[in-house]
């Protein structure tokens, strides 16, 4: 028997202009041969005791018979086995009950390895700016998938039963089709703002989607390692996008557009841009120019050694962020940061101080809000905090907005005032951080990640476009401190009497990493942005002290939330408890 170097397929693209009504279009399908050969192949390296239930299929010379076996496939669809035996068209030897018990095991294996892998549903269509005929092409493609996973479960439970002659006594609707349907056609761009490769216009541009809660997509890496070097050098020459291949999604951050091509095998990645931001419309893409381009799994041998996480490069006043075709990048984490990348590159560039932060609206009894910026790298607690607000009890009467999850901007008005905008309309949060039962409570429409293993994630819609993108007043910028220890000398909150004592802690971000970024321990990042402002210090140095001079003049308090978070034990307490302390300051100070 002939072995094969290969490795199960992990995503499956299923035309999405199909109407599913016969099970031959299933098995008769591109997709389902290509998935069982490769199958198959898979269990032949393993050397698996499932082959033993497709040994029949197999010629003196040691090769399948690809036909012959979905041949019998189709059959047993619609006859029982013990009949099909029987009618000795297939040379099986050994008895029914032994080989029953053989293909069962078979068909299991098959099965669990269909709902393992990413499936994306796509549909080409063309877009209609009418919003009755939107409506209609996304019902018709939700009714496709609906009856695509439905013959995915008939089809697996006719062959279970004519295979055991037994039915269910417990029927389990497991999702089974399309995780994400998409919406995707071809369009024309306004000449004067085409990029020099004409590739980047042959592919299809996502322009909606539907997703098939719950979404849990298991991808091959799971932390982010390093920053995103920015070299001076021409890219797009050096490459051609493949239509067949390639998806591109166009989105706003914050008020900044940005295209991103994203090869098939990532498209999970690519599905976790509608979660965290705003998808931007056909009328938007085709006619502004971009401000930045991401192209997510381009060959490796375009990277230099010390690309390989990806880099950043400008060309023709646009930046674009490249990133490898490699397992080791294969984590959400490097397509959210490279965005945020570019967009605080560019926020330098226009004299605004990027922050890597969370920024929330809270009002206490009614009373009138106050707009509270918190600065900190990832792993601080900026989220999980604003989260735990919502834990505190009922009668305080908390009312929490967030209005940035990770990354904003901040800016000065006509009048001197202090503004922030952010960037996401939702959040890419650590299930370990997240108060119990928060996560489950958003399944219906959260996008899980590797929800299995150390560092799981969510990434969960939570903000409108409009709040994230309009300026809002800050009133207080605190650091998020995650290492240092309450205690009677220690406060949960202090505010800074000195500016450059409070420029130094901002400066150093110091903070204790919890192995989300392939840091542990107590770890420094200038200011708790390696994404843009430690790639452009110098400029970025200018703009900061400016902002803090302005901050101090202008009335902004800066202060410290100490949340314990990357303290071993205080994962839940320590956000909690500074929760519980910035309610009380809020109270107090006003």
């Amino acid at each position: 028997m002939k072995s094969y170097n290969t490795t199960l397929e992990r995503t499956a693209l299923i035309k999405g202009d199909l109407h599913f009504t016969r099970f031959g279009q299933i098995i008769k399908s591109t997709l389902f041969r290509k998935l069982m050969k490769t199958f198959v192949k898979e269990l032949e390296v393993k050397k698996s005791s499932l082959v033993l239930a497709i040994e029949p299929f197999y010629n003196d010379d040691g090769e399948f018979l690809e036909d012959a076996f979905f041949d019998f496939i189709y059959l047993l669809n619609i006859n029982r086995l013990e009949e099909i035996m029987q009618s000795g068209y297939f040379d099986i030897k050994v008895s029914y009950e032994e080989y029953s018990s053989l293909f069962v095991g078979f068909l299991e294996g098959f099965y669990n390895y269909w709902r393992s892998i990413q499936r994306f549903m796509v549909k080409t269509d063309s877009y209609s700016p009418d919003e009755n005929v939107k409506r209609s092409k996304a019902f018709s493609l939700a009714s496709n998938n609906d009856t695509f996973k439905k013959m995915i479960l008939d089809l697996y439970r006719n062959i279970h039963f004519n295979v055991t002659g037994k039915s269910f006594n417990i029927y389990r609707q497991l999702p089974s089709g399309a995780q994400v349907a998409f919406l995707a056609d071809k369009f024309e761009f306004s000449r004067d703002i085409k990029i020099k490769n004409e590739s980047l216009y042959q592919v299809n541009f996502v322009w909606e989607a539907i997703f098939e809660p719950p979404v849990i997509f298991y991808t091959q890496a799971n932390k982010r390692v390093g920053i995103f070097p920015v070299k001076e050098k021409k890219i797009l020459k050096n490459f051609y996008l493949d239509a067949e291949e390639w998806f591109a999604i166009p989105v706003k951050v914050g008020r900044l557009l940005s295209l991103v091509y994203v090869h098939k095998e990532f498209l999970a990645l690519g599905t976790g841009l509608f979660n965290l931001f705003e998808l931007a419309s056909p009328e938007e893409f085709t006619r502004q120019k971009p401000d930045s381009i991401v192209f997510f799994g381009l060959p490796r041998t375009l990277f230099e050694k010390d690309e390989m996480k990806g880099f950043v490069a400008k060309e023709d006043g646009i930046y674009y962020g490249l990133i490898p075709h490699d397992a080791e990048v294969d984590y959400f984490g490097y397509m959210k940061k490279m965005m945020l990348t570019l967009h605080n590159l560019i926020q330098i560039e226009q004299g605004n101080l990027p922050v890597h932060g969370a920024f929330a609206k809270i009002r206490i009894a009614g009373s009138k809000s106050v707009n509270i910026m918190l600065i900190g790298d990832s792993g601080a607690g900026k989220s999980e905090t604003l989260e735990a607000i919502n834990k505190l009890p009922k009668e305080l009467a908390c009312e929490v907005d967030i209005l940035i999850d990770d990354m904003g901007s901040l800016h000065f008005d006509e009048s001197g005032k202090l503004n922030a905008v952010g960037t996401e309309i939702g959040a890419f949060v650590r299930l370990d951080d997240l108060q119990p039962g928060y996560a489950y409570s958003t399944m219906d429409r959260s996008i899980f990640m590797n929800p299995n293993i150390v560092n799981a994630r969510v990434i969960v819609p939570q903000m409108t476009y409009e709040e994230i993108s309009k300026s809002s007043r800050v009133d207080f910028v605190f650091y998020i401190n995650n290492y240092e220890t309450i205690n009677e000398s220690v406060p949960v909150i202090e505010l800074f009497d000195n500016l450059d004592t409070a420029y130094a802690v901002f400066s150093e971000g110091k903070r204790m990493a919890k192995g989300t970024t392939g840091e542990v321990g107590i770890t420094t990042t200038y200011f708790a942005n390696p994404f843009g402002a430690v790639q452009k210090k110098n400029e970025h140095e200018k703009i900061a002290k400016q902002t803090f001079e302005k901050m101090a003049e202008g009335g902004v308090r800066i202060g410290m939330i100490r949340t314990q978070l990357g303290i071993q034990g205080f994962e839940q307490d320590g956000p909690f408890e500074a929760a519980k302390a910035l309610v009380s300051f809020i109270q107090e100070f006003k």
